[in-house]
């Protein structure tokens, strides 16, 4: 059967996934009456706020193509999604890009405070390992400790959090395409490509087929960011669901300055096409992949 893109089925799956997902977090981060309270409300807040929730798709989805037990593709997308939260909660502090919105609510800091947030991220960061490390994530000890050893890569030093030490350092050199495209694989990119990756860990597949998922991975990353690029341009701040015009008025180098918007909007398009092409060796369980690479290119926020 010829594969085609059909949005409206590709946006019930994305729901329906973000549901699960949302479902998993509300119980693995249960609420607390203790002293510590507040953090665990803070917690709630940024984790069960809402998002695409972009990166456990990818793990429900990859994992499906290799037979891994529901349950336990959906412990690993729930962790994976809470170190993107703590991503975002980091990103959005006044030391970093000091954003007061995020998914059109005001930012954990803005709600609560700078300390509470910090301390938000270091829990859902901490609770996606140990959840990970848990035996009900998978029977075989060896995939779990490949499981943190591959988003322990995805989102620290060389990775997630070495790229946005190169955005905050970004503005004191000239940067070219090469190296932009370097920042955001690794703060962009990581935790895609471990979102990819991690279901054919649990499937225990061969490394034939997990360089495929990279190649994957690597090319929707960018493709990702390059809308992220153009959507702080050209999109609203009602559609995208936070500030716009951050880029410019930082003088920041993107996608989009170096390339100018009708470039960037085609060399998204690429993109999309090569993610897909790494997704040929697979057969029709590999569509609801293929779907997320032209949902990235044609996202509005």
């Amino acid at each position: 059967m010829v594969y085609q893109y059909k949005p409206d089925v590709f946006l019930k799956r994305l729901e329906e996934d973000a549901e699960f997902v949302t479902r998993a977090m509300d119980t693995l981060l249960p609420v607390d009456d203790g002293p510590e309270a507040r953090l665990m409300e803070a917690v709630r807040y940024a984790a069960l706020l809402g998002g695409k929730r972009v990166r456990p798709y990818l793990t429900l989805n990859t994992a499906a193509m290799f037979n891994v037990d529901p349950k336990c593709a959906l412990r690993v997308a729930a962790a994976i999604e809470m170190v993107h939260c703590y991503s975002l909660v980091h990103d959005d502090l006044p030391a970093m890009d000091d954003d007061d919105l995020r998914r059109s609510q005001p930012t954990t800091h803005v709600k609560y405070d700078e300390a509470t947030a910090i301390l938000t991220g270091d829990a859902l960061l901490t609770r996606a390992f140990e959840v990970l490390s848990e035996d009900g994530t998978h029977q075989d000890a060896n995939v779990r400790i490949d499981l943190v050893k591959e988003l322990s890569k995805s989102a620290g030093a060389f990775g997630m959090v070495g790229g946005q030490m190169l955005d905050l350092v970004a503005h004191l050199h000239d940067l070219d395409m090469s190296e932009v495209a370097r920042l955001q694989r690794m703060k962009t990119g990581g935790l895609i490509n471990c979102a990819c990756v991690s279901g054919a860990i649990l499937g225990k597949a061969s490394e034939n087929v997990v360089q495929k998922l990279h190649g994957y991975a690597h090319d929707l990353g960018l493709a990702f960011q390059i809308v992220d690029d153009l959507l702080d341009v050209t999109g609203s701040e009602q559609e995208v669901g936070k500030r716009t015009g951050k880029d410019a008025d930082r003088g920041k180098v993107t996608f989009v300055s170096l390339m100018g918007l009708d470039s960037a909007r085609d060399q998204a398009m690429l993109l999309r096409d090569q993610a897909i092409e790494h997704l040929d060796i697979f057969d029709e369980n590999a569509d609801p992949l293929r779907d997320m690479a032209h949902f990235v290119v044609n996202r509005v926020s």
